[in-house]
């Protein structure tokens, strides 16, 4: 092979995701190619737009108008407040509702198994099912019933999913990590408890985990709220500043995979 498979490891984030945006944007314009995707939460949202054939440009149009009442079906609470049928439908409708193998370019959706703690990797079967279960926010959203699991957020157990994205066959991974906790007391609500408590979670947790990505992308976006759809255009503004500044030490990146590979020599 003449370059290395690139793949693609989005994180978890709530809004702060749509960075993820600024990221696939800036590395398309710069001809980065990417092979396969791996994405937990907000990132296997963005990531089954994008694997199933999406416009970048039709997908920034689409996060600078999204509010949350589009995906909101409030049910009465009693193992989540938001239902999460209208947000399946969206995601089946801008996915062209597609199987998972069918996509574009290989995907992997992230999802965490409710009763026994396993993650559940999806690598075939719908997407819409797939990505609800990897966005269900434990405590916001009615968790997601796929054959005998019950799912949730794949954020809970794999916040950026680098190994998921090697173990598909990347030679060379970037990540992405919208994930940041920065200290709030903007918290009026139980829906603000409940975020704010995973994003304390995770925070702890990433500090101990080594994530083996060739390259780490961390948009500034900690400063924005994960849970209010507001300043999206900022957001992934954030994401393309980001990515651009990394592109030489991408483009290093796969000159040495190169040079390290060639058979030539």
């Amino acid at each position: 092979m003449s370059r290395p498979k690139v793949g693609l490891a989005l994180g978890s984030g709530g809004a702060r995701g749509l960075a993820h945006l600024g990221v696939l944007k800036t590395l398309q314009e710069a001809n980065i190619p990417i092979d396969m995707v791996a994405g937990s939460s907000i990132g296997a949202l963005v990531g089954s737009f994008y694997c199933s054939g999406q416009d970048i440009e039709h997908m920034y149009k689409l996060a600078k108008t999204f509010k949350r009442k589009f995906y909101v079906d409030f049910t009465v609470p009693k193992m989540g407040f938001i239902q999460g049928n209208r947000v399946k439908e969206f995601v089946s409708l801008f996915t062209y509702r597609k199987n998972i193998e069918d996509l574009d370019t290989p995907l992997s959706i992230i999802a965490t198994d409710l009763y026994n703690g396993e993650k559940v990797i999806f690598t075939s079967g719908s997407v819409a099912d797939a990505v609800r279960a990897s966005i269900s926010i434990p405590g916001i959203f009615v968790p997601e019933k796929v054959g005998n699991r019950l799912l949730i957020d794949g954020g809970v157990i794999d916040r950026v999913p680098v190994s998921v994205v090697r173990g598909m066959g990347a030679d060379i991974v970037i990540a992405v990590d919208c994930a940041h906790f920065d200290a709030s007391n903007d918290v009026t609500s139980i829906y603000d408890v409940i975020i704010q408590s995973i994003d304390i979670m995770q925070h702890e947790f990433i500090k101990r985990v080594k994530l083996d990505a060739d390259i780490m992308l961390r948009p500034s976006v900690a400063q924005y709220s994960s849970r209010a759809y507001t300043n999206m255009e900022v957001i992934i503004r954030e994401g393309e500043l980001e990515a651009k500044a990394h592109l030489g030490d991408i483009r290093l990146c796969l000159d040495n995979w190169k040079e390290n590979n060639d058979e030539s020599k």
